[in-house]
């Protein structure tokens, strides 16, 4: 119910509403697309390309990095063994959820907003259910491979889970508020909408509690507490 249940329903409730409504739209033009100056607030500017966009890609590859460096470092010494399976546990998490956004990126042919003819592109806007006209050419924007690398965080609330709830609610605060902000950064930009990003946090939280439940629970708790929680 928590871990699956729960966020199923949450999420299959935002993703109705904003596959009914024009709420996507709606956001876009009233935070992020500035139609008196004909461009979207965060194109070309430090704070979106260089520090969220670019510098953030570099900050999620380099914990990436890092984690599998400390999976390979505990794997060869016996005194860091019980930060093997956490260390590859994250690491899947950092790695399997923007590649497999990434895959779905390639397949799902849907446009950035930043093609739209309403924001100054040149294809019309066409909802993520509709039929898409053949004759438009190929696109790559859904869901948002960039917030969900960051939004693969989550992944720490499962490792909180085997100290308390306080560390697991923290670890789930540091994802979600992670991959906000890089969702803020590139609706921004003109190069996803709200229902991308949406798509990209779900995704990493399932991508995430599947790695949890199998083949890292069991390995990943310790402390403790780990007898209380595998019970709960």
């Amino acid at each position: 119910m928590t871990h699956v249940v729960a966020p199923a329903v949450v999420f299959l409730v935002a993703a109705a509403v904003l596959a009914t409504t024009q709420l996507d739209i709606a956001i876009a033009d009233r935070l992020f697309y500035d139609f008196d100056a004909a461009r979207w607030i965060g194109k070309d500017t430090w704070w979106a390309k260089n520090l969220i966009h670019t510098g953030g890609r570099n900050l999620m590859r380099t914990l990436a990095l890092l984690s599998l460096t400390l999976l390979i470092v505990a794997s060869l010494r016996p005194s860091l063994a019980r930060l093997r399976r956490p260390a590859g546990f994250m690491f899947a998490c950092l790695a399997l959820v923007p590649l497999i956004a990434g895959t779905l990126k390639q397949t799902t042919n849907v446009d950035c907003p930043w093609d739209y003819q309403r924001y100054g592109g040149t294809r019309p806007h066409v909802d993520l259910f509709e039929d898409r006209p053949d004759e438009l050419p190929r696109a790559a924007c859904f869901p948002g491979a960039h917030s969900s690398s960051a939004f693969a965080l989550v992944g720490l609330y499962f490792l909180g889970l085997a100290r308390s709830r306080k560390h697991a609610l923290a670890g789930l605060g540091v994802g979600l508020l992670t991959g906000a902000v890089f969702a803020f950064g590139q609706e921004a930009r003109g190069a996803h909408l709200l229902s991308h990003d949406l798509y990209s946090a779900f995704l990493a939280w399932f991508i995430c509690v599947t790695l949890y439940a199998w083949p890292f629970r069991r390995s990943v708790m310790s402390g403790p507490d780990t007898r209380r929680v595998n019970r709960s």
